[in-house]
């Protein structure tokens, strides 16, 4: 076939050899083409057919579309809908293998390449896989050189290929160079070719089968313009310096793997063009020094280019005896492919300006793997729960108070208190006492979110103490104190008739419940109850239950979501709140146990990777992070209702009655056998947001938040100048797998 091949050139060589080294190409879709290939067919030059075109687009039409499977109908669909009035076998490309004389179908050019680095991403973004194939990148010597060419073409690192070498293929080349006993005889360069096109038969690839040449070194380099970098693996020691003087005169960075412990070279020519060749261990050397030395005269000077003392021992034993007992130097198909597999890596992460040093590098697998050399790999344990968080807290016995007020009556009270539910479990109050008065406080050293929220948990707190006290026979005077530093209210306690509050035996009930349960209707009474509840203390509550507006609270929840673990300050807060083992839970007694998220093996995974920081900026980087939404969307998808309760004003004290509806809220859902999860980070970020507090939020995220807004106001509709301190989720679900611990009484109560 004389056919002419877009993109692909073939150099002309003094030498006899093959000239069937690349791949022959006919567009399905062009009726010339078509017709040209059944005369190929019909000729009996085609030995075998291998098509699958339909599983490559089925295989396509799923990558594009990973956030869930296909089934088999809509992969069928999907492809008719891609390929139009088309045949399959109309579509895409025919490349026909003269060498092998297989006829093979594949998708189109930028759909074969899309489908087969697919799985290069993220460790290679789109917009990087797309940089390095603009790349004109040079190896020469296709020994070593031959694996590190395949590696680049495997990565799609380079978009056109240069390869170089004089030799032909050996059957003792056979240990490192991953060939067929057939193509021995062939030249090098032709192998290494027919590799790359089998990979992928829209490859750019130049060879050179006479290799370098004072002759073709400035084609090799520079024709039609300069390489990008320079792979040099050659053995010829005048032309290992010969193709660095014209390197660094054309401002080309080489390296170079060698084989021997993992050494590596970088010498950044074009960063550096006044450097020393080869880091100036040869001294200053000129390429014409070196014609015709005999392979014992090149030891001395490639010990010096190894350095002496750094070879391996093996090595040097073998240097010694090279014209006796040995050929030529040795070299192992595992220091090969170390070899391809650190110098593509490097190759790209230079050409994406992530590496831009100089030097020499060991990756040596003798000093890193070995005897006495390993990490301690811990045995995984499986989850392990803190027994007491298992069951509710034991409280004191409450009876009715008959005479005085006792320390005992006031550390039963704070006990009460301080099951009260705060952001994060960071139980954020602190509380003195004299006599008949208590005074409850914020303690600004444990508060989240803002000075609000704390507001909220103390004003929570104080209506379990309330409860508790009519429980026992005490009147609570409640006196809000204002322009104290941290002071929220003082309680005055005197005796007065004991009554029952219905909410009293739900204190030690009442718990977050991230069960995700089941999705049923949450019914007028314990909807009339819930917005009951809230009223008793001043606050609103919006309670959404169609599937509609909760799809859209889903989207809006998991939209905010996203944004907290991509913003470092908000990621940090929300790890910070994290206790991963019982010791933890024990030790500190707040935060939230890892345990009460109730996760599923593969979503405890999940969040331990997302803990790591650098991991959530590359995610935000590459422009992902969209199975973070899942969490929030899945829980609202089992939910009966997501309820809004609001308070009229925004000051601290608003947020302190708000606390106190809240609870009440909270306890009237326990008694009716609900389970409660708050949601409230997103209504907090908006506030953030509307009060220029931007903690750490890019414009993009905060334009994405507001966009969120809109949504959560068409579905809640909440009055204007209305604070909304508390967002939650019901759903009917089992008791939660473990509670949050609470601080004991001493650590949070002072008698003064």
């Amino acid at each position: 076939m004389n056919r002419v091949i877009p993109g692909v050139l073939r150099l002309a060589s003094d030498r006899t050899g093959p000239t069937d080294w690349t791949p022959v190409l006919f567009d399905a879709v062009s009726p010339s083409d078509r017709s040209e290939l059944a005369d190929l067919i019909s000729s009996g030059a085609v030995m075998s057919v291998h098509d699958t075109i339909v599983d490559q687009l089925a295989e396509l039409m799923e990558t594009r579309t990973p956030e869930r499977d296909l089934t088999a109908r809509e992969v069928r669909q999907q492809i008719s809908r891609h390929v139009g009035n088309e045949d399959a076998e109309c579509y895409g490309t025919w490349a026909y293998y003269p060498w092998s004389r297989r006829l093979v179908h594949v998708l189109p050019d930028a759909e074969f390449r899309e489908l087969r680095t697919s799985t290069n991403r993220n460790k290679i973004t789109a917009s990087e896989q797309a940089a390095l194939r603009r790349l004109r990148i040079g190896v020469v010597g296709l020994s070593v050189g031959q694996a590190t060419a395949v590696a680049l073409a495997m990565e799609e690192i380079g978009g056109e290929l240069v390869l170089a070498d004089f030799d032909t293929l050996m059957l003792s080349n056979m240990n490192r160079i991953r060939a067929a006993v057939h193509e021995i005889g062939l030249p090098k360069a032709v192998v290494a070719a027919r590799q790359i096109f089998e990979l992928n038969p829209y490859a750019r690839i130049r060879i050179f089968v006479d290799g370098l040449t004072d002759g073709n070194i400035e084609a090799f380099l520079a024709d039609p313009c300069a390489l990008d970098l320079l792979v040099e693996e050659c053995d010829d020691l005048y032309m290992k310096v010969r193709v660095r003087e014209r390197a660094r005169a054309h401002r080309i960075p080489v390296v170079m793997e060698t084989g021997d412990r993992g050494l590596f070279d970088v010498e950044r020519f074009d960063r550096e063009p006044d450097r020393p060749l080869l880091h100036g261990l040869v001294g200053d050397i000129s390429s014409e020094t070196l014609k015709g030395l005999s392979t014992l005269d090149k030891v001395p000077m490639v010990l010096r280019i190894l350095g002496n003392r750094a070879v391996s021992p093996r090595f040097a034993a073998s240097l010694v005896e090279i014209k006796t007992t040995l050929k030529t130097w040795p070299q192992l198909a595992s220091g090969v492919c170390l070899g391809a597999a650190i110098t593509a890596d490097a190759v790209r992460r230079i050409a994406l300006g992530h590496f831009t040093d100089s030097g020499r590098y060991y990756v040596d697998v003798d000093g890193l793997v070995g005897d006495g050399l390993g990490v301690r790999v811990d045995t995984p344990r499986p989850p392990r729960i803190a027994e007491e968080a298992v069951k509710p807290a034991r409280l004191p016995r409450v009876s009715r108070v008959a005479g005085d007020i006792t320390r005992d009556h006031i550390e039963t009270l704070v006990a009460f208190a301080s099951l009260a539910p705060s952001g994060g479990n960071c139980q954020p109050w602190r509380f003195e006492a004299h006599a008949n008065v208590i005074r409850a406080f914020v303690d600004p050293a444990r508060s989240v979110f803002d000075g609000n929220a704390s507001y909220l948990a103390v004003g929570a707190a104080v209506e379990n103490l309330s409860i508790a006290a009519t429980e026992m026979g005490l009147a609570c005077r409640i006196i809000p104190v204002a322009g104290a530093v941290d002071l929220v209210c003082q309680i005055e306690l005197e005796v007065g008739d004991s009554t029952h509050d219905p909410l009293f035996d739900q204190i030690p009930v009442r718990a977050t419940n991230r069960r995700l349960g089941t999705r049923t209707p949450l019914g007028n009474a314990a909807a009339e109850r819930l917005t009951q509840a809230a009223s008793e203390r001043g606050a609103a509550l919006t309670l959404v239950t169609d599937d509609e507006s909760l799809t859209i609270c889903g989207h809006v929840l998991g939209g905010s979501d996203r944004l907290r673990y991509l913003c470092e300050p908000l990621h940090a807060e929300l790890m910070s709140e994290l206790r991963w083992s019982p010791e933890d839970v024990i030790r500190t007694r707040d935060g939230i146990d890892i345990e009460s998220l109730e996760l599923s093996p593969a979503d405890r995974a999940g969040l331990e990777v997302t803990a790591a920081w650098p991991v959530m900026r590359l995610v935000g980087e590459l422009g992902g992070g969209r199975s973070l939404e899942k969490p929030s969307r899945k829980a609202i998808a089992s939910a009966s209702a997501v309820g809004l309760l609001t308070m009229p004003g925004s000051r601290p004290f608003d947020y302190f009655a708000a606390g106190r509806a809240t609870e009440r809220v909270w306890l009237t859902s326990a008694s009716l056998g609900l389970a409660l999860q708050p949601m409230t980070a997103v209504t907090y970020l908006f506030s953030r947001v509307a009060a220029g507090e931007h903690k750490g939020l890019e414009a993009d995220a905060r334009e994405e938040l507001m966009r969120l807004r809109t949504l959560f106001v068409d579905i809640f509709d909440p009055p204007v100048g209305h604070s909304e301190p508390m967002l939650f989720r019901i759903t009917r679900a089992a008791p939660p797998s473990v509670r949050s611990l609470r601080r004991p009484v001493h650590e949070i109560l002072n008698f003064v």
